[in-house]
């Protein structure tokens, strides 16, 4: 299985397979055990043993600990990867982003309206496809601005669903009297 690892802003590529890890195309001796009952994980990379505090921070998020020093890692498969590039996971548009069907499918219900904020991650539409619902989600935080389907409707794989406008900025608070 392939995986792209990402920390600090620099993606490895990952390749498990059994026993055997290829990481950026160069094969290493590593393996990775969870010690039971607590949040930690031995990793042993070429020799090298590493202790690491693991926090689970939302689906393939992490936050790891090594020697003292938090560090955010996302963890992506290969399959994964290629269906947030169809949904416009890291496409922008100007000033906005896109949603695109990742697979041919149902549109079975939207979950936004034009006009609604939604965070990155919120739920906004769920497609069917090959009898299993799929729960599409926004790409970035803003503003729904056209919503170019409706429940009910056939779409095809790479078909836009969603446009979505950067959020208007928060309007100042204005200071107390004195």
């Amino acid at each position: 299985m392939k995986y792209f690892v990402t920390v600090g802003g620099r993606e490895r590529a990952v390749e498990v397979d059994g026993e055997r890890v290829v990481v950026d195309g160069r094969p290493v001796a590593a393996t990775l055990h969870a010690i039971p009952g607590t949040p930690v994980r031995h990793l042993v990379i070429d020799g090298r043993s590493l202790a690491l505090p693991v926090e689970a921070e939302g689906r393939g998020r992490w936050a790891l600990t090594v020697h003292g020093e938090r560090h955010a890692v996302e963890v992506v498969d290969e399959r994964s990867r290629h269906i947030r590039s169809l949904t416009g996971a890291k496409e922008r548009a100007a000033g906005g982003s896109v949603l695109k069907a990742p697979m041919p499918g149902l549109v079975v219900r939207l979950q936004v309206g034009v006009g609604d904020r939604v965070a990155a991650g919120t739920a906004v539409a769920v497609l069917e496809a090959m009898k299993m619902e799929n729960q599409l989600k926004a790409p970035a935080a803003g503003v729904v601005s056209e919503i170019r389907v409706e429940a009910g409707q056939a779409v095809e794989k790479g078909q836009l669903l969603v446009v979505f406008g950067q959020p208007a900025a928060e309007p100042a608070a204005e200071p107390p009297p004195t």
